[in-house]
């Protein structure tokens, strides 16, 4: 069956808030998938924001964004008044998120919402707490504790805390239990807002296709917690780090930081770690693709403390065993694989044998001086394919800065003309292509350019911050995306 989707993230949603949340706002836009034909919305991680208020550098691979907490929803529940929050100053351009404003206001008014819950917590809390504990209690004594020691990483935490030494542990529990409640609050308020909002969306016929990081963050409950996890040294510091060689993105390499896993430790438990974190994300999400699928195959190692990735090494990964692990305990996991970047032969034939899906982004394809396997006659039926994503240029912005030949061939190969418009000819490309799910960006389908790009890979300022305008997701638009996708037999014929 051929299907298509969106992706748009839910910071990109419009609202009065500052950030896109799990308000009205969401549902208005599932509705707006729902008459679009869409079978699927496409996210990025849901996962706290982190170093340059990237989703991909989180502080915990477990835990919601509690920037995305509805705060008319806490109000209507009565944890808050109205006045406490409607008319602060979330920034100043509703078009673009202000990281430093949510940041400023949106704790202080969920610890508002915590101080009219904390006295009655429902049964349903404790229940959340429970069921979660794994992950949970880690999780809340980090966040406890990052503020206890001026939000500095917990590699500059004292010794006894750093290497989680049972006293400092127990004393921490006792001395911040209040904030420790207040972290798990978070968590239970996302969980049952956002659990509602699958369930809309479900019940409409649209399917969440999450996303997950193959890394954890340097700073990072995982990496407090995990111990030897990851490839650390006696004080817990990374030996070495991840990141990606020079290419096309970056001339000096990208250079993550974010620890590498001990994979002979991970084998030899089963790989119990991975499976709790799909298992958990399958219960976020219908379907997740994995970030950097490529590192399950061969992974590129830095010596920590580089200046760039240059110097790094490539290492073996966990290749198959890692998946055959997932199955058995799991079923046939829908995961689609972010095979994008340098590619050895090995990863071709990891991701044969896994059978999962990969990725294809027209905007790699028209390289004049080859046929590229990115190019829609060469697409397999079992893949996604993308305009670009979330790391790439809108089509609309690629379209007026790709190279002469590119740009050439492009037009040559998808029949691109004025009369059309170039960006819809563009779109129309993935929707011709053979690959199982089409996923076209919100900002694509919106026309927009260079303001509507999410991400530039290799730069830490500027992204993530690209919301909708109000009303853009109208009922006109949403008619001209069913027709266009019925045309290529994906999705419903038009009303």
């Amino acid at each position: 069956m051929r299907e298509c989707g969106i992706l748009m993230p839910v910071s990109s949603l419009p609202g009065p808030y500052g950030i896109g949340c799990f308000g009205k706002e969401a549902y208005r836009f599932v509705d707006f998938l729902a008459r679009a034909g869409q079978q699927v919305w496409q996210l990025l991680p849901l996962s706290p924001t982190g170093y340059g208020d990237s989703p991909y550098q989180s502080c915990s691979a477990f835990a919601g964004n509690p920037y995305f907490i509805d705060l008319d929803e806490l109000c209507a529940q009565g944890l808050l008044k109205k006045g406490e929050y409607e008319r602060l100053p979330w920034g100043a351009d509703p078009a673009r998120v202000d990281y430093g404003a949510v940041y400023r206001h949106r704790f202080l008014v969920l610890r508002a919402a915590f101080a009219r819950f904390e006295p009655y917590p429902p049964d349903e809390y404790y229940t959340f707490c429970f069921l979660n504990e794994d992950w949970l209690d880690d999780y809340a004594l980090y966040m406890a504790a990052k503020g206890q020691n001026g939000m500095k990483s917990w590699l500059e935490w004292p010794r006894e805390l750093r290497l989680r030494e049972p006293g400092a542990l127990a004393a921490l529990a006792r001395t911040a239990a209040g904030e420790i409640a207040f972290w798990k609050f978070l968590q239970f308020q996302f969980s049952r807002q956002w659990t509602a909002l699958k369930g809309y969306a479900n019940e409409k016929g649209v399917r969440i296709l999450g996303d997950i990081p193959i890394y954890v963050a340097a700073d990072s409950a995982d990496a407090w917690a995990g111990g030897s996890l990851f490839e650390t040294d006696a004080e817990g510091s990374p030996r070495r780090v991840a990141g990606c060689p020079p290419d096309y993105f970056a001339k000096d390499g990208q250079l993550w930081g974010n620890p590498l896993y001990d994979w002979a430790c991970h084998r030899a438990t089963g790989y119990a770690w991975w499976v709790r974190r799909v298992r958990h994300a399958l219960a976020l999400y219908d379907e997740i693709r994995i970030d950097h699928f490529r590192a399950f195959d061969t992974y590129y190692a830095i010596p920590a403390g580089a200046a760039t990735a240059r110097d790094g090494v490539w290492e073996q990964g966990p290749g198959m065993e890692l998946f055959e692990a997932l199955r058995r305990e799991l079923g046939q996991v829908p995961i689609v694989a972010e095979d994008l970047g340098l590619l050895f032969d090995s990863v071709r034939r990891l991701l044969k044998a896994s059978g999962l899906p990969g990725m294809k982004v027209l905007q790699f394809a028209f390289d004049p001086d080859c046929d590229s396997e990115y190019l829609p006659h060469n697409h397999p039926e079992n893949c996604v394919v993308y305009p670009g994503t979330h790391d790439n240029a809108t089509a609309a912005e690629w379209l007026a800065t790709a190279g002469k030949k590119e740009l050439a061939k492009a037009r040559a190969y998808l029949g691109l003309t004025k009369e059309e418009g170039e960006v819809k000819g563009f779109l129309r490309g993935a929707l011709a292509s053979p690959a199982r799910l089409a996923v076209i960006p919100a900002a694509d389908w919106l026309g927009l350019g260079a303001e509507g790009r999410i991400n530039t890979p290799g730069t830490s300022a500027g992204n993530w911050q690209w919301r909708a305008k109000p009303g853009a997701f109208s009922p006109a638009l949403a008619g001209a995306i069913r027709r266009q996708c019925a045309v290529y037999g994906r999705g419903p014929a038009a009303e």
